[in-house]
C-alpha cells in the first residue's frame, strides 16, 4: 500500500513516500480504508523528535470504511463508515490502509464527509476527557462556575468551548490574541475573550471572575505564574502541552489540583478504552444534531508528500485556526 512518512528526525522535508506492506490485524482491529486524515501537533513533534526504527507512517486522525475485521471484533462490519483518532505506539494514518482497536473507533459522523469528519476525532477525545474525566465535569452541572481556555482558537479549545457551553452550566472565557481568533472562539460560544499576550489577571479582574478551571492547551510555562495568579483557590488546572519547568509548590498557598490530559493513554496501556468509542459516537451524534459545527478551517484537495509537507508547515506556523484536513491515501 502507499504511505506517508519519515526515516529520520528532522523538517517537514524529510516526509516521503514509500510502498509498505498492509497492516496485520489483532484480533479486536478493524482494517479501514482511509478516506480523510488531518495533521496535529503531535505529528510534528514526533516528526521532529522520535527517531524511528526503519519507516514511520505519521498520522492520528482518520476517516473511514471498515474493509476487513479481526476475528474477535464485534461492534463493526465490512462497509461501516468510521472515524478515530489511533494509537501512538503504532503506525498512523497517512497510508491507504489502517489498523486499529475498535474499541477507540466511533461512527462517522453522517453529516460530514469523510475529509471534515477526519478534523473532530483527536481534538474531541481531548476536550471530552479533560471536561470530565480532568474537570471531574458531570453534564447539566457547573452552574455558577468558569472555565478558562488558554488558546481557545487552537483545535482543542474550538471543540472544548463547544462541549462546556453544550454540556455543562459553566461560563466559558476564551484566550485568543488576533482579531480572527477573537472572532473564532466568540462563533464557537465562549462567553468572554481575553489576550493572553496581555496581563490576563489584570483582563479577568476588569470582567470580575475567577476562574474555578483553567485548561492550559499551549503555552502553559509561561503562563504558568498567571495562571497561578487568576485561578480561585482550591481551582483546577489541567494541560496537555510539554513544558519543561514548572513551579509546581507555587501551586501550593492555593491548594490548586493539576493534571494532565493526554488522549492516547487509553490506548497505550488498554485503560477502559471503549470510553473513547462511547464519547466519540456521542459527538457524532451531536455533530448530526446541529448542537456541535465542525472546527475544520483549511482543507488540502489531495493527499501528497507536498501537501503533507505543507501542512507540517503550516502547524509548525502556530497559526491554524481549529483544524486542518486533507484526503486520505484511500481516497
Amino acid at each position: 500500500m502507499k504511505s506517508i512518512g519519515y526515516r529520520q528526525t528532522g523538517p517537514a522535508t524529510e516526509l516521503t513516500t514509500q510502498d509498505v506492506a498492509n497492516p496485520l490485524l489483532r484480533l479486536r482491529d478493524l482494517l479501514v480504508a482511509v478516506k480523510g486524515i488531518s495533521v496535529n501537533p503531535v505529528d510534528v513533534k514526533l516528526r521532529a523528535a522520535r527517531a524511528p526504527e526503519g519507516f514511520a507512517i505519521l498520522g492520528f486522525d482518520a476517516a473511514g470504511v471498515v474493509v476487513q475485521v479481526g476475528s474477535e471484533v464485534t461492534g463493526y462490519n465490512i462497509g461501516d463508515e468510521v472515524f478515530y483518532a489511533g494509537d501512538v505506539t503504532r503506525d498512523g494514518t497517512n497510508a491507504e490502509f489502517h489498523a486499529v482497536d475498535e474499541r477507540i473507533v466511533g461512527r462517522k459522523p453522517a453529516s460530514l464527509d469523510f475529509v471534515e469528519a477526519a478534523g473532530i476525532p483527536l481534538t474531541a477525545i481531548t476536550a471530552w476527557e479533560m471536561l470530565f474525566d480532568s474537570f471531574g465535569m458531570v453534564r447539566g452541572t457547573g452552574q455558577g462556575k468558569t472555565l478558562l481556555v488558554i488558546g481557545g482558537a487552537g483545535g482543542v479549545g474550538s471543540i472544548l468551548i463547544q462541549l462546556a457551553k453544550r454540556l455543562t452550566g459553566l461560563t466559558v472565557i476564551a484566550t485568543a490574541s488576533r482579531p480572527q481568533t477573537q472572532d473564532w472562539v466568540r462563533r464557537m460560544g465562549a462567553n468572554h475573550v481575553i489576550d493572553h499576550r496581555g496581563d490576563m489577571a489584570a483582563q479577568l479582574r476588569d470582567l470580575g471572575i475567577t476562574p474555578d478551571y483553567v485548561a492550559a492547551l499551549t503555552g502553559t510555562e509561561g503562563h504558568w505564574p498567571a495562571i497561578v495568579d487568576l485561578i480561585a483557590p482550591r481551582g483546577h488546572v489541567a494541560l496537555i502541552d510539554d513544558p519543561q519547568g514548572l513551579d509546581i509548590a507555587a501551586a501550593k498557598p492555593k491548594a490548586l489540583t493539576f493534571s494532565w490530559e493526554f488522549m492516547f493513554t487509553r490506548a497505550m496501556f488498554g485503560a477502559d478504552m471503549e470510553a473513547q468509542r462511547d464519547l466519540l459516537n456521542c459527538v457524532s451524534d451531536m455533530l448530526d444534531a446541529g448542537d456541535l459545527v465542525s472546527t475544520v478551517t483549511e482543507r488540502a484537495t489531495a493527499l501528497t508528500v507536498e501537501s503533507l509537507i505543507a501542512g507540517h508547515q503550516r502547524q509548525e506556523s502556530g497559526q491554524v485556526i481549529g483544524k486542518q484536513v486533507l484526503p486520505g491515501l484511500s481516497a
